[in-house]
């Protein structure tokens, strides 16, 4: 695939992700009955629903910035706890499998946009000393003569 149809397939999928995450926080924050309801039956307290729901912007915005790598790589870290905690406590509290499934959706737009994000800038992999980086290993000592 050209670096330009990469390219629009990952902006189609951040995009599509930071919407729908974006949605879910601002349900959140706002209390809207219908999130509150399904809030109320996983028995998660009102408190941590705003805190997830100003995360989830805080995350959105470090994607789309992705002026500092290393904040965007624990975004993606962060929705990836939330998708898969999400999937179990729906599990967890007697939903149907189908209905507990919908969060991996999400999670599926996100690891799309995040390998498509790491194919587009292999760079970035060095900028937070992940994969292939030389960042995290000590330096050589010159050999005594």
């Amino acid at each position: 695939m050209s670096t330009r149809k990469t390219s629009v397939v990952y902006w189609t999928l951040t995009g599509l992700f930071c919407l729908l995450q974006g949605w879910a926080a601002v349900q959140y924050l706002i209390e809207a009955p219908r999130m509150m309801l399904s809030i109320e039956a996983l028995e998660y307290p009102v408190y941590f629903v705003k805190l997830l729901g100003v995360a989830k912007l805080l995350g959105i915005a470090a994607i789309l910035h992705g002026g500092f790598p290393r904040l965007k790589e624990w975004a993606y870290a962060g929705f990836t706890f939330d998708t898969v905690m999400a999937f179990l406590s729906h599990l967890a509290a007697g939903e149907s499998p189908w209905i507990a499934a919908v969060p991996l959706l999400f999670c599926a737009a996100q690891l799309g946009s995040y390998f498509l994000w790491k194919h587009l800038e292999p760079g970035s992999d060095a900028a937070i000393g992940g994969w292939g980086s030389h960042h995290g290993n000590p330096p050589s000592r010159p050999h005594a003569a």
